[in-house]
């Protein structure tokens, strides 16, 4: 069976005592710099071969140190943490060049079938897939590789720059092979929209990721994932960004959170 392109392009190499090498591709690139998201997927990717009974991520925080350099290679440094039935507890570090990117500290476990929710949140309205407007580069002012890895399917009211006169971005997301969404994926979504500042300020350019934490709920279903963003917090070019994804059936699958800074027009 052939790998969908997002398993190749993060795939990570085990060597000695917790160390993953592997290659950041330029195809999932915001402007010049790999999406945080992606690296994020790469470190994760490691994590999930030291810890393989824990395949899923239960909670993520991620620290971004330096942008990563896309077309070169990488290093995961893993450290098990603690190990106990249900999780595990691991740090990873990925390294470029000599220099730390990101760090990493992360529960993993097992997700198993899961269950119907006692208590979630409800997806929100939103227009069948063909009824929204492709992500573009242009209405956001900046060039991006990654949607050639990805479709990006925004709510029409919500896809001009400031068209929305508010800080949200809702939409639906796929891989464009065909590959079907799991909690690596869903890790992956939660940093691939437009921010949310997009739908108030406009063409932003590239926001890099500060922080950001994510917790993943339920291993999703097959099929398109829907995704809202809001900023409810800017302030000296900083915001605070909260992120929900649900599956095709309507589940909650991964809730988020993340510091972020912005060019703000001038």
């Amino acid at each position: 069976m052939t790998m969908s392109q997002f398993d190749t392009e993060t795939r990570m190499t085990a060597h000695s005592d917790g160390v993953y090498t592997g290659h950041v591709h330029p195809q999932w690139s915001i402007g010049a710099n790999p999406n945080g998201g992606y690296l994020l997927s790469l470190a994760v990717a490691a994590l999930r071969q030291a810890v393989p009974q824990h395949p899923d991520p239960l909670s993520i925080t991620v620290h971004y140190l330096r942008p990563g350099l896309p077309g070169q290679a990488c290093e995961a440094r893993t450290q098990v943490v603690r190990s106990g039935r249900t999780l595990s507890t691991c740090r990873a570090t990925l390294v470029q060049d000599g220099s730390e990117r990101l760090e990493v500290l992360a529960a993993m476990g097992d997700l198993g079938e899961g269950s119907e929710a006692r208590l979630s949140i409800e997806a929100p309205p939103m227009p069948a897939p063909s009824d929204c407007v492709p992500r573009s580069g242009h209405s956001q002012g900046v060039h991006l590789p990654l949607l050639d890895r990805l479709d990006i399917l925004l709510h029409p009211e919500e896809s001009d720059p400031a068209g929305a006169r508010r800080a949200q971005v809702t939409g639906w997301i796929r891989f464009k092979d065909g590959r079907e969404p799991d909690t690596a994926a869903a890790l992956l979504f939660t940093d691939t929209f437009p921010p949310s500042v997009f739908g108030l300020l406009g063409m932003v350019g590239w926001v890099p990721t500060v922080e950001l934490t994510v917790h993943i709920r339920r291993r999703p279903s097959a099929g398109w994932m829907l995704g809202q963003f809001r900023t409810h917090d800017l302030n000296d070019g900083r915001m605070i960004e909260d992120g929900l994804l649900w599956d095709a059936s309507g589940q909650l699958i991964a809730q988020a959170r993340q510091l972020a800074l912005v060019r703000q027009p001038g």
